[in-house]
């Protein structure tokens, strides 16, 4: 019982310095999340919470334990504050504290008891389970539609920015064939501009 105790206690250390992420890009990696967090505090480890359910392109979450508890509340008020870069783009990113119920390897709490036990319909807490059951049911419609307008959002800035690329892009190629034909040398000879020229 008490190596128990110990291995639940260091368990819920762990915890305190662990943060929870939401709303990762699905193209975030390990080590690309773990160098974006590496400037506030020295992470220890990223676990991915795998997404059975949603399709592959929603955000993803992630643990991130980091060395102390401090680093976590250091971390968790910078990404409130300001937004958080992945591959070049801001993220809504979420970040707070972990909870222990988000950890799948997480130890057994010493003497915690669970007993499951089927309900009859003449049982009292039948109608309390059938509230639930009701009330699931709509939060995950509820989360299926804030899901789809995250994603359409964030088509509609991932196509924003292309469309800036592609404009500045073509911006930049001008200059190049206008200076590159000599056409800056015949405008500023019209204009009798000086023209300084890079030797």
């Amino acid at each position: 019982m008490e190596r128990l105790m110990k291995e639940y206690a260091a368990f819920e250390e762990k915890v305190k310095r662990t943060i929870f992420i939401d709303s990762l890009s699905p193209v975030a990696t390990e080590a690309v999340v773990k160098a974006s967090l590496d400037q506030f505090g020295n992470v220890i480890q990223v676990k991915f919470i795998p997404n059975y359910i949603e399709p592959k392109n929603i955000g993803q979450c992630a643990l991130v334990e980091l060395e102390n508890a401090d680093q976590a509340k250091t971390i968790i008020s910078q990404i409130s504050s300001s937004s958080f870069m992945i591959c070049g783009m801001p993220r809504p990113v979420r970040a707070r504290a972990a909870e222990a119920e988000m950890f799948d390897d997480r130890p057994i709490k010493p003497g915690r008891k669970i007993v499951c036990r089927w309900l009859d319909s003449s049982d009292p807490d039948f109608e309390v389970a059938k509230k639930i059951k009701l009330m699931v049911s709509k939060h995950a419609e509820e989360t299926k539609f804030c899901l789809k307008q995250q994603l359409e959002e964030e088509e509609n800035l991932a196509k924003q920015q292309t469309e800036n690329l592609n404009a500045t892009y073509k911006k930049y190629e001008l200059i190049d064939s206008v200076v590159g034909n000599k056409v800056a040398d015949r405008l500023a000879e019209r204009y009798r501009v000086c023209v300084a020229k890079a030797e």
